[in-house]
């Protein structure tokens, strides 16, 4: 929201500190103040003038005028394309030194074989609009030689704030004009207190469905549509961000950023009959304003005639019924339209808009009347218009009362609030408060989020200055902190990192051709029902997908050798629609959390990781799973698979106590091709869940034994049968070697007539130490004998060279 200062000062005329502080108090406050924009400091030596004479130059193949401009001070001569003035017109007048926004400087010139001593200006070229049809004609009056920047107050200072959901009321001038008086202690004067007429049977208005529960309908009649918009409407427009377009769609946006209730101009001689708000129908379609043909789905709520949908309520107009340049009678609608009807809608039909921004945060539903009657009064002041009959049509239900134990504030802070402090800081906010111990609170219309006490108590302290806050750190309670799940998962998590892995989040959201990509459609992942995007609409049956796309992403910014994890849910399923959905209003009961529960997808955790470039090894995928098992105190074992999307030959299952609880290995050839991936990357999943609850059924590990004495290292190279799994006898040497043994891992695999044809040589490395002692020679031989004879007993190995 682009809040121009001079605007906001209207409502607070006595403030009095600059834009640096005001904006440094509306961010002690809780608003995001990202930037002060300033306008027309670059401006200078622009002033009024009046046409003296005109004559048209012949010979070109546009329209050139030479005229005379007298300043007061002098007469100037210049030489201007533009046709919209006459002789005796005030003009705003840039004199030689001069200078225009982006740096534009005059100078004295000589152009179309006369000289041009200045320059007439546009709007456009005052940074006053984006662009203009020609010159800024100035009001009769207008002094002459004043300066224009002066006179049309083009300097400003603008407050850029970044409007969060809950703070809808502050997406207008009058919401920040609110803050910034509570802020500085000084008045507010309302915009919104006007007297509007009573409802005198206008235009005849329906209310079909509760997702609006307010709509005021005025009929203007005697507009006048060739009346532009006055430079001072344009202007604050402008530096609020919108473009001016028209006097009755200006006027509307006036309104909107002034009171934050969005308003919309029908045609009135376009409406055929009553105007109804329901849900679209099946088969019914709307022509918006922005040109797109619109199916409309049957959430969709709708502003209705005799002859169908003619908006799409909160969001956008309908073009058969848009104001034109022909328009003379208008319907002007100010309604009040539930956020979530609103939401959905504009998510639907991918169609942000200023209306849907307010909506969605939440109007003031009794702000209706007030907007419209100001819309009113300026079309019948600028429009030359006649305001005619009001119709309001009034479904609104009360809003209950809040309560809030006056302590409560200070009990949240950590700090001590006085009871005086707890009611001025509400008052001040808007609410209506009563009592004494245990405050009765009615929120203001205009502050829907207020909803329970927890956002009062938050008001509370919010204005009192968060700063004020103590910065302690609390005392946990004995006994307490990490359940034994939450500290199993991140031994999982940091075995991996210590692994060499990058840890990384990834959205939980895929598209469907990735998921049927990888093999993975047999999960049944869920699809969203409201998806932040078509093109991801279901929820990730496994982490592969997140994952390969994080490493396409660093592939992609020249980073090729690429080891990533992730630990967090994945989806099967597409779960059941709960029986009954609960009301917000109170805690839900323990049977509905628990059908709520049972509704749901599974959602079990997994713990996942891609390898790519020079890390893209098999044995180093699968090795980190293990030991991430082993962090655990689980010994995972490995045989070879055959799972979708790895290369059926280099697969690898793991299974714990002899079912399958993950796989690892390279990806299959065709998808590797059909995503773009790197050449033969290698990727790896577990079931966490599985591995956790099987840790803690197993209790704590021990802490290893560390000894201050130093290893012993050797190799061995063994050769055994090609279909022999380089686990097996991996754990056939870690059963042979003993105690002594503290690490051990393959480091090479040879294949070749060296060692025969069907075999393969397998190099590990054994590393051994004793907790109390140097180890001998001798005890080093004997323990790497003996585990070299337990996996020549289970698998036939051969010591390599022998």
């Amino acid at each position: 929201m682009r809040v121009p200062l001079s605007w906001l000062r209207t409502f607070v005329p006595q403030l009095t500190a600059s834009a640096e502080e005001v904006a440094e108090a509306l961010l002690r406050a809780g608003l995001e103040v990202e930037q002060v924009h300033r306008y027309g400091e670059d401006v200078t030596g622009v002033v009024v003038g009046r046409v003296l004479d005109v004559e048209l130059l012949e010979g070109h193949k546009k329209p050139i005028r030479y005229c005379h401009v007298d300043v007061g001070a002098a007469v100037h001569e210049v030489v201007c394309g533009a046709t919209n003035f006459a002789v005796g017109d005030l003009v705003p007048f840039a004199v030689p030194g001069a200078s225009l926004p982006g740096g534009f400087e005059i100078a004295t010139r000589k152009t179309y074989g006369r000289i041009s001593d200045g320059m007439i200006c546009s709007e456009a070229e005052l940074g006053m609009a984006d662009d203009s049809a020609g010159i800024l004609v100035l009001p009769e009056g207008s002094p002459l030689g004043a300066d224009v920047v002066a006179l049309l107050q083009l300097r400003d200072e603008v407050l850029d704030i970044a409007v969060t959901p809950d703070r809808g009321y502050t997406l207008s001038v009058r919401g920040v004009a609110r803050e910034a008086a509570t802020a500085f202690g000084v008045p507010f004067e309302d915009p919104a207190l006007l007297p509007v007429p009573a409802a005198d049977g206008g235009y005849e208005v329906r209310l079909d469905d509760p997702g609006c529960d307010r709509y005021v309908a005025r009929t203007i009649t005697g507009f006048d549509p060739a009346v532009p918009s006055p430079a001072w409407l344009q202007r604050r427009l402008v530096l609020a961000g919108m473009r001016p377009i028209s006097l009755a769609v200006d006027v509307t946006n006036h309104v909107m950023l002034e009171l934050g209730q969005p308003l919309h101009a029908f045609d009135l001689a376009t409406l055929q009959g009553p105007v109804v708000v329901r849900r679209a129908r099946a088969g019914e379609r709307l022509a918006t304003l922005d040109g797109q043909d619109r199916a409309l789905h049957p959430g969709d709520l709708v502003i209705t005639d005799d002859s169908g949908p003619v908006a799409l309520a909160g969001v956008m107009g309908g073009a058969a019924t848009e104001i034109s340049d022909t328009t003379t009678t208008i319907l002007l609608e100010s309604a009040h339209f539930e956020p979530s009807s609103v939401t959905r809608t504009a998510r639907r039909h991918r169609l942000p808009s200023e209306a849907s921004k307010r909506f969605e945060r939440g109007v003031d539903h009794d702000l209706a009347p007030a907007a419209a009657e100001a819309a009113v009064r300026l079309l019948v002041e600028l429009g030359g218009a006649t305001a005619g009959p009001v119709s309001d049509v009034d479904q609104r239900t009360p809003r209950p009362q809040l309560r809030l134990p006056v302590g409560k504030p200070g009990q949240v802070a950590g700090r001590t609030y006085e009871p005086a402090v707890v009611r001025r800081r509400l008052v001040e906010v808007g609410c209506q408060v009563e009592g004494d111990g245990v405050l009765l609170v009615t929120p203001p219309s205009w502050r829907p989020d207020l909803t329970g006490a927890a956002e009062l108590v938050e008001e509370v302290i919010r204005l009192e200055g968060y700063d004020t806050v103590p910065v302690a750190l609390p005392t946990a309670p004995a006994g307490r902190g990490l359940t034994e799940s939450q500290r199993l998962r991140r031994t999982a998590s940091r075995a991996l990192a210590a692994a060499g892995l990058v840890e990384v989040v990834t959205p939980p959201f895929v598209g469907e051709p990735l998921v049927d990509g990888l093999g993975l459609s047999g999960h049944a992942p869920p699809r969203l029902l409201n998806p932040l995007s078509e093109e991801e609409a279901l929820l990730r049956p496994a982490l592969l997908p997140g994952l390969l796309t994080a490493l396409l992403r660093n592939v992609g910014r020249g980073l090729p050798d690429v080891a990533l994890y992730e630990t967090g849910s994945v989806f099967r399923g597409a779960g059941e629609p709960a029986a009954e959905v609960p009301k917000t209003s109170q805690r839900p009961s323990d049977e509905q959390l628990a059908a709520l529960d049972a509704a749901l997808p599974a959602q079990p955790r997994h713990a996942g990781l891609v390898l790519a470039g020079r890390r893209a090894q098999v044995g180093e995928a699968v090795e980190a799973l293990v030991v991430t098992g082993r962090a655990l105190g689980l010994e995972l074992t490995v045989q070879r698979g055959q799972e979708a999307p790895y290369h059926p030959g280099r697969c690898a299952v793991l299974l714990l106590d002899g079912e399958p609880v993950g796989t690892a290995g390279e990806l299959h050839p065709r998808v590797v091709t059909r995503l773009g991936l790197p050449a033969r990357t290698v990727a790896g999943e577990v079931d966490l869940d599985r591995l956790v609850a099987a840790a803690a059924a197993r209790g704590p590990v021990p802490a290893p034994v560390v000894s201050s004495y130093p290893p012993s290292s050797v190799d061995v190279a063994l050769v055994v049968a090609d279909e022999v799994l380089a686990g097996d006898v991996e754990r056939s040497l870690r059963a042979g070697a003993g105690e002594l043994l503290e690490a051990m891992g393959l480091f090479d695999v040879f294949t070749g007539p060296q060692v025969g044809e069907g075999r393969k040589s397998l190099a590990y490395a054994l590393r051994f130490r004793a907790p109390d002692r140097t180890l001998t020679d001798a005890e080093v031989l004997a323990a790497r004998d003996a585990a070299v004879a337990r996996a020549a007993a289970d698998h036939g190995a051969v010591l390599r060279g022998t």
